[in-house]
């Protein structure tokens, strides 16, 4: 057992201590290679060479399946794996290629050429002699491909310049592929210079963006790795680069201003995505004066071509995402032997190497979403928006220096209708789809309110999956620019006017729907403010019912109201804004459950497909249905009205239970929601005469006192205390259903207040300086002014929906001489009787 623990122990300290097993992705790939060919032999590696061309690559399960590389295709070859060779006769590669010493390798691996130059710069006899070394051996592809000019000076200077190049290439130590980390920096042999090594997920390692076509060849005194080009001495930053060449020197204006220019001088691993001359060149007039005016968008545009990686050309096989310093991504990828950047060829030189980095020269600017104006975010898929935004006059009117937010439609929301229609008309559209704000997709909730710059406002509805603005739902793409977002929606956003009742009785499809509506009192429901979905059937839905059989319906008002009210559920459900394929149950204002499913952009409600779906109105949404909806669940009792619903039913069993009545469904799920906002004041009250007509709005403010003290009333001490009092007022409109006032004093004091309000007081004034004949009632004179009767409620509800509320704690002094008068202002209208108390 102990024997185990040190075991583990020792695998536990040499794997923390060999970081290196970690970054050996290129062992890893060449062990796919073996497990590939192993059908052909021992030893044997499977590469694929991308047709047309001499490169081979040990390649990725996602280029071996796909069987192309950077977009080209590639064969399949089957090489002996590196260090084993071939025997005549035998199958695979059995045999253990010889181990000679550094010099030796060069010619066992191929690389001829480096061996020549080896002999001929008198190096030969360093790389055969004792030591251990690593040689970054160019291929003789390499040297062909060397620039003709440096290659002669090589050759023409052999004991200097071109012993100097080959040390270059030399460390005096052996490095195997696993030794070689990504973003390790080893010294050559030559001046010190560095050699900067890259180890990537896919396989490839580099070495000053050189990539290793064949590395781990053993020798006595080292090991050779076979390289793709030839390395030249760097010495300079990628600022040093900028600052030196003609062609990056609006590159270099923009670096400064943007304060990015430092970043680029000091020690890092980046890549530069270099626009020369001529991209900036390309920017529409004015873009690029407007980005370098701006600070934050200059600093973003040059962020945007830096990453904090450094990707050798060598090293992209296909597609990938790097983030930038800017904080979004680009898409790397290779077409042939072209680098493209977000899916475009726009690279025109490669793999400028320098100390801390590598350059790529484009012949593009790239220019991220945070450096754009808003209406500049619009992609292909928006174009028909935006060009209708520019050539309507409405693009001029969006400000740089003001905030805006575009619900944009996709192209196809636009019909020829549409299109063609009156352009003022087309304008007011476009208006609603512009916002006076910059709002982000995570800063919208359900029942959020947006103002257009037409004016509207628009509501917000959020699902499990979806946001929605009106009958509209957002689709992937939302993008943030400099002054705004634009966020991308499936249809043309269509704001309601018309509540539910309105919108019903519009059209005469759904009259015999109305008529039942009327019937069972519940046009109010449909009438005033809310959020509900209502399921409305046509006029179809009631085919063969005759006038008789509508009168029986209508007869029972339990019943008919259990129907109706099945139709409508609370909450405001977009059929857009339902997962596709996934029922969704809602509960009914009948109590009964709703089956709502989305399939094939089809709204199926209870299995039956919704004819037309999203008419909006300003309480909620409709959609149409051919067939009268019924709890599958709910009895009914009656023998007539059974006969009539399997008449217009047929697609449920509808349950018969003898006697069975419909329960009574109280109005009081509609009635609204009261909240109250509480005040505190302080001081004497302000008395205002409320007429008739008029609403009251604002009582008094300030922080309440309460005094105990005596004083002396018709010659007799009286104790007297101010207390606080709360009143509540609903503040609407001018008529007044209901008033009711309650006093914290006796039983008589409470009996003499309701005596005095039986007649429905529908303002009342207190207290009001002068006016001395307005004083008609001495009995309400006695108990506003008279001694010990506190009031601590009052109450109003107005007729309607409440939109206000107000709680005002006050201090009334009840006591003093009565120099101040109340007046009660009886209403015009024809008595009431008060409501039902909530």
């Amino acid at each position: 057992m102990a024997l185990r623990l040190l075991t583990a122990l020792a695998v536990g300290l040499l794997s923390i201590f060999h970081p290196s097993d970690a970054s050996a992705h290129y062992d890893k790939i060449l062990s796919h290679s073996r497990i590939r060919a192993r059908s052909q032999g021992p030893n044997v590696c499977a590469l694929q060479q991308v047709m047309g061309t001499n490169k081979k690559y040990f390649s990725t399960c996602r280029n071996w399946y796909q069987g192309a590389i950077c977009g080209k295709k590639a064969t399949v070859l089957y090489e002996c794996c590196p260090g084993y060779m071939k025997m005549e006769g035998e199958r695979g590669c059995p045999a253990v290629a010889p181990i000679d010493h550094v010099y030796g390798t060069l010619g066992i691996v191929g690389a001829t050429s480096t061996q020549q130059y080896s002999d001929m710069s008198k190096l030969r006899e360093e790389i055969e002699g004792p030591g251990s070394y690593t040689f970054f051996a160019p291929s003789n592809e390499a040297w062909d491909l060397l620039d003709r000019e440096i290659h002669s000076g090589l050759i023409e200077n052999v004991n200097i310049e071109l012993y100097n190049a080959l040390h270059n290439h030399m460390v005096n130590k052996r490095l195997l592929t696993k030794d070689l980390r990504n973003g390790l920096t080893v010294v050559s042999m030559y001046n010190d210079q560095n050699l900067h090594i890259n180890h990537y997920p896919n396989g490839v390692v580099t070495v000053n963006c050189a990539r290793i076509i064949h590395g781990n060849q053993i020798a006595t005194n080292g090991v050779v790795h076979v390289i793709d080009r030839v390395l030249t001495p760097v010495g300079n930053t990628i600022q040093d680069v900028i600052e030196a060449e003609d062609d990056l020197s609006s590159l270099r204006a923009a670096a400064i201003a943007s304060g990015v220019m430092d970043t680029l001088g000091k020690p890092g691993h980046y890549t530069l995505f270099a626009p020369t001359n001529e991209a900036f060149a390309k920017l529409p007039r004015g873009v690029l004066e407007r980005i370098m005016s701006d600070k934050v968008a200059s600093e973003a545009l040059m962020k945007f071509h830096v990453l904090n990686t450094l990707q050798c050309s060598e090293a992209i096989m296909g597609g990938a995402a790097f983030e930038t310093l800017e904080g979004n991504t680009v898409e790397v990828g290779c077409d042939g032997e072209s680098l493209t950047v977000n899916g475009v060829k726009m690279v025109n030189r490669k793999d400028i190497v320098t100390t801390n980095g590598v350059i790529h020269l484009l012949d593009q600017v790239l220019i991220p979403d945070s450096a754009k104006q808003v209406i500049e975010l619009g992609g292909p898929q928006q174009a028909t928006f935006t060009d209708l935004v520019a050539q309507l006059g409405l693009a001029a009117s969006l400000r740089p220096e003001e905030e805006y937010t575009l619900l944009a439609p996709v192209n196809g929301a636009f019909s020829e209708d549409t299109l063609t229609m009156d352009q003022r008309i087309l304008k007011l559209i476009l208006q609603n789809h512009i916002l006076k704000v910059k709002i982000g997709l995570n800063e919208l909730y359900n029942g959020q309110f947006l103002e257009t710059l037409g004016g509207k406002k628009l509501r917000v509805f959020v699902y499990r999956t979806a946001v929605c603005i009106e009958n509209s739902c957002m689709i992937r793409g939302s993008k943030e620019g400099r002054n705004g977002f634009i966020h991308v929606f499936r249809e043309i956003i269509q704001p309601a006017d018309k509540n539910l009742y309105d919108v019903l009785r519009a059209d005469k499809r759904f009259s015999t729907f109305l008529s039942l509506v009327k019937a069972a009192d519940l046009e109010e429901v449909l009438s005033q403010e809310g959020a509900w979905t209502l399921f409305v059937p046509t006029n179809d839905a009631f085919k063969g019912m005759t006038e008789q059989e509508k009168q029986t319906l209508m007869g029972d008002i339990n019943g008919l109201r259990n129907i109706l009210l099945y139709h409508l559920t609370r909450g405001v459900f977009i059929g857009s804004g339902f997962e596709p394929g996934v029922t969704n149950i809602l509960k009914s204002i009948q109590g009964g459950k709703l089956y709502l499913k989305v399939v094939n952009d089809t709204l199926l409600v209870n299995e039956l497909k919704s004819k037309e779906s999203d008419l909006m109105a300003t309480n909620g949404v409709i959609h149409i249905v051919d067939k009268l909806l019924y709890p599958a669940d709910l009895p009914v009792g009656s023998d007539e009205l059974l006969t009539i619903l399997k008449k217009l039913i047929k697609y449920i069993q509808i349950k018969y239970v003898r006697g069975y009545r419909f329960q009574e469904i109280p109005r009081t799920f509609y009635m609204p929601t009261i909240t109250k906002i509480t005040r505190v004041i302080e001081g004497e009250p302000e008395f205002k005469v409320v007429r008739e007509g008029e609403t009251i709005t604002r009582v008094i403010h300030g922080e309440p006192i309460i005094k105990k003290y005596t004083r002396i009333i018709d010659g007799l001490p009286v104790e007297v205390t101010e207390k606080q009092v709360t009143e509540e007022r609903i503040i609407q409109g001018p008529e007044v259903k209901y008033t009711r006032i309650t006093a914290t004093g006796g039983a008589n004091t409470e009996e003499t207040l309701k005596k005095l309000l039986e007649e429905e007081v529908s303002k009342v004034t207190k207290l009001m300086e002068g006016d001395g004949h307005l004083l008609e009632d001495e009995e309400l004179k006695r108990l506003l002014q008279g001694a010990g009767s506190e009031y601590t409620k009052v109450t109003k509800i107005t007729e309607g929906e409440p939109k206000i509320i107000e709680t005002e704690i006050k201090k009334i002094h009840l006591e003093g001489t009565p120099r101040r008068r109340t007046r009660l202002v009886r209403p015009a209208v024809k008595k009431q009787s008060p409501p039902k108390e909530n």
